[in-house]
Protein backbone atom coordinates (compact mmCIF):
# COMPACT_ATOMS: atom_id res chain seq x y z
CA UNK A 1 0.00 0.00 0.00
CA UNK A 2 1.32 3.20 -0.82
CA UNK A 3 0.72 6.08 1.97
CA UNK A 4 0.58 9.52 0.93
CA UNK A 5 2.04 12.29 3.03
CA UNK A 6 1.22 15.73 2.73
CA UNK A 7 2.67 19.30 3.83
CA UNK A 8 1.68 23.16 3.50
CA UNK A 9 4.75 25.11 3.78
CA UNK A 10 5.64 28.95 2.89
CA UNK A 11 6.14 29.57 -0.61
CA UNK A 12 9.25 31.29 -0.15
CA UNK A 13 12.04 30.40 2.00
CA UNK A 14 12.49 32.49 5.13
CA UNK A 15 15.99 33.86 6.50
CA UNK A 16 17.70 30.50 6.82
CA UNK A 17 16.36 29.35 3.91
CA UNK A 18 14.21 26.85 5.15
CA UNK A 19 10.08 26.43 4.05
CA UNK A 20 8.27 26.82 7.31
CA UNK A 21 5.26 24.95 8.14
CA UNK A 22 1.55 26.45 8.03
CA UNK A 23 1.24 26.47 11.97
CA UNK A 24 4.43 28.23 12.05
CA UNK A 25 3.42 30.80 9.66
CA UNK A 26 0.43 31.63 11.30
CA UNK A 27 1.93 31.78 14.99
CA UNK A 28 5.18 34.20 12.69
CA UNK A 29 1.97 36.50 12.35
CA UNK A 30 1.06 36.58 15.66
CA UNK A 31 4.43 37.19 17.00
CA UNK A 32 4.95 39.79 14.61
CA UNK A 33 1.53 40.62 16.18
CA UNK A 34 0.10 41.08 12.58
CA UNK A 35 -3.17 40.28 13.24
CA UNK A 36 -6.04 41.26 13.70
CA UNK A 37 -7.78 40.86 17.43
CA UNK A 38 -10.47 38.15 15.99
CA UNK A 39 -7.92 36.42 14.09
CA UNK A 40 -5.68 36.59 17.28
CA UNK A 41 -8.09 35.19 19.30
CA UNK A 42 -8.84 32.41 16.66
CA UNK A 43 -5.34 31.47 16.29
CA UNK A 44 -4.58 31.18 20.01
CA UNK A 45 -8.14 28.81 19.96
CA UNK A 46 -7.11 26.58 17.06
CA UNK A 47 -3.35 26.44 18.34
CA UNK A 48 -4.95 24.87 21.51
CA UNK A 49 -7.27 22.51 19.34
CA UNK A 50 -4.35 21.53 17.47
CA UNK A 51 -2.18 20.45 20.12
CA UNK A 52 -4.77 18.78 21.41
CA UNK A 53 -5.66 16.83 18.20
CA UNK A 54 -1.95 14.84 17.77
CA UNK A 55 1.42 14.19 19.35
CA UNK A 56 4.24 17.66 19.24
CA UNK A 57 7.42 15.00 19.05
CA UNK A 58 9.31 17.54 20.87
CA UNK A 59 7.41 16.93 23.60
CA UNK A 60 7.64 12.77 22.96
CA UNK A 61 11.31 13.45 23.90
CA UNK A 62 12.29 12.66 20.32
CA UNK A 63 14.92 15.13 18.61
CA UNK A 64 13.91 14.74 15.04
CA UNK A 65 13.60 18.74 15.40
CA UNK A 66 17.69 18.99 16.20
CA UNK A 67 19.55 19.86 12.98
CA UNK A 68 22.27 19.25 13.98
CA UNK A 69 21.18 15.75 13.89
CA UNK A 70 18.38 16.19 11.37
CA UNK A 71 19.06 19.33 8.96
CA UNK A 72 15.92 20.00 7.43
CA UNK A 73 13.94 18.01 9.10
CA UNK A 74 10.29 18.70 8.25
CA UNK A 75 6.77 17.30 9.43
CA UNK A 76 4.14 15.41 6.95
CA UNK A 77 0.40 14.79 7.36
CA UNK A 78 -0.29 11.43 6.77
CA UNK A 79 -3.42 11.28 3.73
CA UNK A 80 -5.09 9.07 6.56
CA UNK A 81 -5.07 12.21 9.13
CA UNK A 82 -8.30 13.65 7.51
CA UNK A 83 -9.24 15.53 10.49
CA UNK A 84 -5.75 17.19 10.57
CA UNK A 85 -5.89 18.06 7.43
CA UNK A 86 -9.24 19.60 7.51
CA UNK A 87 -8.36 21.71 11.04
CA UNK A 88 -5.09 22.75 8.44
CA UNK A 89 -7.36 24.58 6.36
CA UNK A 90 -8.77 26.89 8.87
CA UNK A 91 -4.97 27.70 9.20
CA UNK A 92 -4.16 28.10 5.12
CA UNK A 93 -7.40 30.64 4.95
CA UNK A 94 -5.83 32.91 7.73
CA UNK A 95 -2.79 32.77 5.66
CA UNK A 96 -4.71 34.00 2.45
CA UNK A 97 -6.25 36.40 4.42
CA UNK A 98 -2.78 38.10 5.25
CA UNK A 99 -1.89 37.38 1.52
CA UNK A 100 1.14 34.87 2.98
CA UNK A 101 1.99 32.74 0.14
CA UNK A 102 1.95 28.86 1.10
CA UNK A 103 2.10 25.67 -1.21
CA UNK A 104 1.07 21.80 -0.92
CA UNK A 105 3.41 19.36 -1.18
CA UNK A 106 2.20 15.63 -1.61
CA UNK A 107 4.47 12.86 -2.14
CA UNK A 108 4.99 8.95 -1.56
CA UNK A 109 8.17 9.18 0.12
CA UNK A 110 8.64 12.71 1.95
CA UNK A 111 12.41 11.59 2.90
CA UNK A 112 13.89 9.68 5.57
CA UNK A 113 11.81 9.06 8.50
CA UNK A 114 13.34 10.32 11.88
CA UNK A 115 9.59 9.61 13.40
CA UNK A 116 6.54 9.03 12.86
CA UNK A 117 3.19 8.06 14.83
CA UNK A 118 -0.14 7.61 13.59
CA UNK A 119 -0.56 10.76 12.24
CA UNK A 120 2.34 12.12 10.97
CA UNK A 121 6.04 11.79 10.09
CA UNK A 122 9.14 13.84 11.08
CA UNK A 123 11.61 13.32 7.75
CA UNK A 124 14.97 14.81 6.82
CA UNK A 125 15.48 15.35 2.80
CA UNK A 126 16.59 12.62 0.32
CA UNK A 127 20.54 14.05 -0.83
CA UNK A 128 22.95 13.54 -3.31
CA UNK A 129 24.72 11.04 -4.32
CA UNK A 130 23.37 8.75 -2.09
CA UNK A 131 19.43 8.97 -3.12
CA UNK A 132 20.24 10.07 -6.65
CA UNK A 133 18.40 7.65 -8.77
CA UNK A 134 20.45 7.70 -12.04
CA UNK A 135 24.09 7.41 -12.64
CA UNK A 136 24.84 10.93 -13.41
Amino acid sequence: MVEDYIRFQSATPNRHGRFPGVFAMANGLAKEHLLRAHDAQWLQSANTRANAAYPDPALTGSECYNLDRFPGARAWFKATATHLLEMTGEYLELLDRYDVPWMELRTARPGRVVYEDNVQVVTTPFGYPADWPFSR
